[in-house]
Formats: structure tokens, C-alpha cells, sequence
């Protein structure tokens, strides 16, 4: 049974000391404000607006791995639609959910709970559908009308990456498609995950997700009017709430290798509430799984003696592997790639 099912079982009388996950709420900043660009000035502005775009998201990769885009392209129609079925897939019968057990790593389509579906004894306070949706496209095929619009909807969120990514690219002061060329994003692996959190009789005993850093190049994300996402930026943890229809955008590790620790992967985690369920939309989107991405020479910083590079490279399969069969915690993948 998944949290959902346990929350309206009726049963719940005290949270199950397995899920009991100690954390500290009390180090929050939310005095700061999270960066946004304005996707439409980097796409149809002005050479002084899209030059303004680019220095914005340069800026947020560097300072905080993480950004929220306003004024962008995808249909505000598509997003409601996308959460809709979400909504309707998690309502689905526990049988009919159970045809995506989702047992081996790298199977299309998993149904499951927690991390990984509990793998590592971790027991979080989140169901998930996870869909590999390119190269190769996969959906479930109920609710009617989910693999119609998740189709679309990860066809858009690939047209808006590509964008952020040429501007990433201008940022870093080499031409719009280098990161494409260094990594062969256009073919790379893209994963849809659907997020449901319930809400918690006792929110401050459990959690959504632990600190952790996305395995790939850049996510990207929208929810429903719920909020839960915090990003830890200068040590403090940073709770994000934005503006209606926007997306969240965060730098995953393959883009802190690619730059050599120049754009780092932004540690962020999910906490819950006790009053309404949490809905999210990430597509994650990385090289392909039998790429291996490496420092760019380009990248290097030169300065003094500093042009060593910090990370090894791995194949995006293994570093996946090794990501998810382990207990998430901060950047503890990551760190076992670095040299120095």
C-alpha cells in the first residue's frame, strides 16, 4: 500500500516508527528571494533583453543552482492537464498501480513509494511515477488521456530545456549549442516523475524527499498550489514558493562535472503538511545512459594553478545505479567522482 493509501485507510493513528526521519526545520531563510528569469526575454527579446537573460541564469547557476522561469512556453492548459491526470493516475485501484511494480532500476515505468520503492530502508512520505519518455517514449496506459498528455507535456519540457540550455551555454561564454555537443542532451535520457505527497498528521516527524542533489543535467518542475520544495543555499535551507504556472529549475550533477564545479548541483529536499496533498511534474533530463560526461577542457579554470580537473567521469547508467541503490544523502554520489 502506498502513502496515499495508508493516509485514507482510516488507520492512521500515529506515524509508523519507520517513517520517523530526523531532520532540523528550524534552520530556515526565508528572508531570500529564489532567482527568476524571464524565458521570453532570453528567447524573443530584445540583444539587450536576451544578453540581461543569459547574465540572470549565469548568475543563478552559480550562485544558487536554482532558478524559477516566468513567461514561458508551455501552455498553461497543458500544465493543469498534466496535473489532472496525475491526480487520477495515483487514484487508481492498489491493483491497477501494481501492474508497474517497477522491480528492476531501469524498467520504463515504476509505480512505487518512498525512494526507489524502499530500497536502501528508506521510508519517505511520497508515492511516485517514474517514465522513461526519451529517446523512447513509454506511458502507462490508464487513465484515460495520460499518455496523450504526458507526451505532450515532456515534448514542451524538452523544447524549454533546450532553450535554457543554450543560454546556460552563453553564460559559461561558448556558443549557444556547446553543452549539447558536450553532451548530446537532444538524445539523451529524460525521465518524467509524478510526485504525490499526502498530507501528515505529524508533518515534522517525516519527509518527502532527504537532502539531495538530481543525477543529471537539469531538472525541471512545476506543482500544484502546494508548496514543500526547500533548496539549501549558504548553508540555510530556503523554502521556494512560486508564482503560479511558473517552472523550478535546478542544475543536476552532470552539469557540475561538465563545468568542472563552476555550475554546482543544488541540494534541495521536501517537506509535507498536514493539510493538503502535494502534487509535482519533474522531468529530469540528462546525456544518454551510455555517455560518459567529463570536466570540459574549455571549462578548466586557468587561473594560477587551479586548472585541474576535480571530477572523474562516469557512464550516466552507473552513476544512476550508483545514485539510486544507495540512501540518498546531500551530494554523497557525487562526491565519490571528485579528485580534488
Amino acid at each position: 500500500m502506498g502513502i496515499k493509501g495508508l493516509v485514507e485507510s482510516g488507520y492512521l493513528t500515529s506515524i509508523p516508527p519507520e517513517y520517523v526521519f530526523p531532520s532540523n526545520l528550524n534552520d530556515l531563510e526565508a528572508e531570500e528571494q529564489v532567482p527568476t528569469v524571464d524565458f521570453s526575454q532570453l528567447t524573443s527579446g530584445t540583444p539587450d533583453e536576451k544578453s540581461k537573460a543569459i547574465q540572470a541564469i549565469g548568475k543563478a547557476c552559480r550562485e544558487w543552482g536554482f532558478f524559477m522561469v516566468i513567461n514561458h512556453s508551455m501552455p498553461k492548459r497543458l500544465m493543469d492537464e498534466m496535473l489532472n491526470v496525475s491526480e487520477r493516475f495515483f487514484d487508481l485501484t492498489e491493483e491497477e498501480k501494481k501492474e508497474y511494480p517497477g522491480k528492476e532500476l531501469f524498467d520504463p515505468i515504476q509505480c512505487g513509494t518512498g525512494f526507489n520503492n524502499g530500497q536502501g530502508k528508506m521510508f519517505l512520505w511520497r508515492d511516485y511515477l517514474k517514465i522513461h519518455v526519451h529517446p523512447h517514449f513509454h506511458a502507462p496506459h490508464k487513465p484515460s488521456g495520460f499518455r496523450e498528455t504526458s507526451e505532450e507535456y515532456s515534448k514542451k519540457a524538452r523544447e524549454v530545456v533546450e532553450e535554457l540550455v543554450k543560454g546556460i551555454s552563453k553564460s559559461l561564454e561558448q556558443e549557444e549549442n556547446y553543452i549539447h555537443k558536450k553532451t548530446d542532451i537532444e538524445s539523451g535520457l529524460q525521465l518524467l516523475v509524478v510526485n504525490l505527497y499526502p498530507p501528515c498528521p505529524r508533518p515534522e516527524l517525516v519527509t518527502g524527499m532527504p537532502p539531495h542533489s538530481d543525477h543529471g543535467i537539469l531538472t525541471l518542475l512545476m506543482q500544484n498550489d502546494v508548496s514543500g520544495l526547500q533548496i539549501l543555499h549558504n548553508g540555510k535551507w530556503v523554502p521556494v514558493n512560486p508564482p503560479p504556472y511558473s517552472l523550478l529549475v535546478n542544475t543536476g550533477d552532470q552539469m557540475e562535472i561538465l563545468t568542472n564545479g563552476r555550475y554546482e548541483s543544488v541540494v534541495h529536499r521536501v517537506v509535507v503538511n498536514s493539510k493538503a496533498t502535494r502534487i509535482t511534474i519533474g522531468t529530469g533530463h540528462g546525456p544518454p545512459l551510455d555517455a560518459t560526461v567529463r570536466p570540459a577542457a574549455e571549462l578548466l579554470d586557468t587561473t594560477e594553478n587551479h586548472h585541474l580537473q576535480k571530477y572523474n567521469g562516469m557512464k550516466y547508467r552507473d552513476y544512476i545505479e550508483l545514485q539510486q541503490n544507495n540512501q540518498l544523502k546531500g551530494k554523497s554520489c557525487l562526491d565519490r567522482l571528485r579528485i580534488i
